[in-house]
């Protein structure tokens, strides 16, 4: 519609008022992305979502729980998802459905960013974002259904987070689902739900991007009656119903919030659709320039190997590329340390904030389908720990138990250990950051020989269980969820070789080649002229001296 324009989701979990804050260097940027493709833009028909739970004090654990039925009377305890504390009890149904991860057994899934939005308006009421994500999983059976469980609930019960973005989808539509607090004075929100039209794909990534939506069109369109109405009161808006922009009232756009967050969406499509060659100026920081399209027609059909391929983006190749500073180090080093922000002589500078970050606890890749059982229509490629050193394992809606060195509870925040999946994949990422264009290699081809042969079992693996599941469905779950435990299993033990491998081949700055000779390989003669440059007075060898 061309009335209908989104503008970018966000996510800041302890921020209130998005990343004015990171020109600072001050409080911890903390901030996910997501991509929505829907059915028409994806190779096999497939509806997509990746979602990358990115904190700096997040555990990465697969949330699980099994279809339950509730004895009248029972009810749920609401547990903040960020902080843990108890918010309060809301009656559970009947039955709740399975939900491996954030995808449930009817092929729903939903991911997050949070936008902040005006700090005056934070949510006062019982259920954070977090609840409710899990929460719809457990009633909903449909992208719509899951809109009509948040909203009620929140109608109900309050809302209790700061602004958020939230990516609702099933085999058949894909949603983006904007929410905002009314203060501490009103328990209620505002928020706006807009449907991608079959064949576009969006992004958020920690900016809220709808902004005017069709008034009168609920089959693309659902929204809160209020949330022009209480914009007027508040002063965040005048002029005609038809130009309410959610985005402008409720979240405005910030140069942080463009820079760090606008700007991955923009990577996205850039790689997605480069014969829109879209322009740089809006993501650099300028709210004056043409602002990124809500969705875009991607310039061929994707598959669930794009989708993890974009969720590894460094803005390689683009002015905002990391590896090309001396921040980058002499091994091409594509993150920096937090804060982002930093100050010299008087000016204020940033490091970027790519799609792939080193504080990611989790991510996944969902593939909903059509025309499959969804016990084995619905795919979440999950991966501990940063995107771009993960390896996204196949866990099937029909999985009845989680695998074990990846099931919540296993290991802990506080303390190392071997037997959990998030601390084996930290181990082998950390220890490559040291010597990243080298060890990033070895990593890329552990994880390519991992996921394709993943990719490439597919099909039969599903055959298999299309077969089994027409004789006995139960049989097809225990299929799958075989098949998933075993492929988690196996990568961690691959992944713990790959680390014991790469202390092995790096040994004390050297290089074994590939007969196991100790080589000692040079820094690249850019970082040496660099060293010249900041020290040569020092490490220069006298003119005739002998080596």
């Amino acid at each position: 519609s061309p009335t209908m324009e989104l503008f970018g989701g966000s996510m800041l979990r302890l921020l209130r008022g998005v990343l004015a804050a990171l020109l600072l260097g001050a409080p911890v940027l903390e901030a996910c992305t997501n991509i929505l493709v829907t059915k028409g833009a994806t190779r096999h028909g497939a509806t997509l979502l990746t979602y990358s739970d990115d904190s700096h004090h997040r555990y990465g654990e697969l949330f699980f729980r099994p279809r339950m039925k509730h004895a009248p009377g029972a009810l749920r305890e609401v547990i903040d998802w960020g902080s843990g504390a108890f918010r309060g009890r809301i009656p559970e149904p009947p039955e709740t459905y399975r939900r491996v991860g954030n995808l449930n057994e009817f092929q729903v899934a939903i991911g997050e960013t949070t936008f902040g939005g005006r700090p005056e308006l934070a949510g006062s009421g019982m259920l954070d974002y977090g609840s409710l994500i899990y929460i719809a999983l457990e009633r909903a059976k449909t992208a719509r259904e899951a809109i009509q469980v948040i909203t009620s609930l929140v109608a109900e019960y309050g809302y209790g987070s700061d602004g958020e973005s939230l990516s609702i989808c099933d085999p058949n539509e894909a949603w983006i689902l904007e929410i905002m607090g009314k203060g501490k004075a009103d328990k209620g929100a505002v928020w706006v739900a807009v449907r991608l039209p079959d064949g576009t794909m969006s992004a958020h990534a920690n900016q809220a991007r709808i902004r005017q939506f069709p008034l009168n069109d609920p089959a693309n369109a659902l929204y809160s009656p209020d949330v022009i109405r209480f914009a007027r009161e508040k002063g965040y808006f005048k002029g005609a119903d038809k130009d309410f922009s959610f985005c402008q009232a409720y979240a405005p756009w910030t140069f942080s919030a463009l820079r760090a967050c606008e700007a991955r969406v923009w990577s996205v499509f850039r790689r997605a659709a480069p014969s829109l060659d879209l322009p740089i100026d809006f993501v650099k920081g300028d709210p004056a320039a043409t602002p990124l399209p809500v969705w875009i027609k991607p310039d061929r059909k994707l598959e669930v190997a794009d989708l993890m391929a974009l969720m590894r983006d460094h803005y390689e190749g683009t002015p905002f590329d990391m590896t090309k500073d001396v921040g980058a180090g002499p091994f091409a080093l594509p993150y920096r340390w937090r804060p982002m922000g930093f100050e010299v002589d008087g000016k204020r500078y940033i490091h970027e904030r790519a799609i792939s970050t080193q504080q990611t606890a989790w991510s996944f890749v969902a593939e909903l389908r059509g025309g499959l059982p969804n016990d084995l229509g619905g795919v979440l490629w999950f991966g501990m720990d940063d995107t771009a050193a993960t390896v996204y394992v196949p866990m099937y809606a029909g999985m009845l138990e989680p695998p074990p060195s990846w099931r919540e509870g296993q290991g802990r925040w506080s303390e190392f250990s071997w037997d959990s999946a998030f601390w084996v994949f930290n181990f082998v990422t950390n220890y490559a950051y040291g010597r990243w264009s080298d060890m990033s290699q070895d990593i890329r081809r552990t994880q390519a020989e991992l996921e394709g042969r993943f990719l490439a079992d597919q099909a039969d693996v599903e055959r298999q269980a299309l077969l089994l599941h027409r004789q006995d469905p139960r049989s097809a779950q225990a299929f799958l969820t075989a098949y998933s435990v075993r492929c988690a299993e196996e990568t961690v033990v691959r992944w713990r070789k790959l680390g014991e491998f790469l202390v092995w081949k790096y040994l004390d700055g050297n290089v074994r080649d590939s007969q196991g000779k100790v080589t000692h390989r040079p820094y690249p003669e850019a970082w040496n002229r660099r060293i010249v440059q900041d020290h040569g007075a020092v490490v220069e060898v006298p003119a005739g001296a002998k080596p």
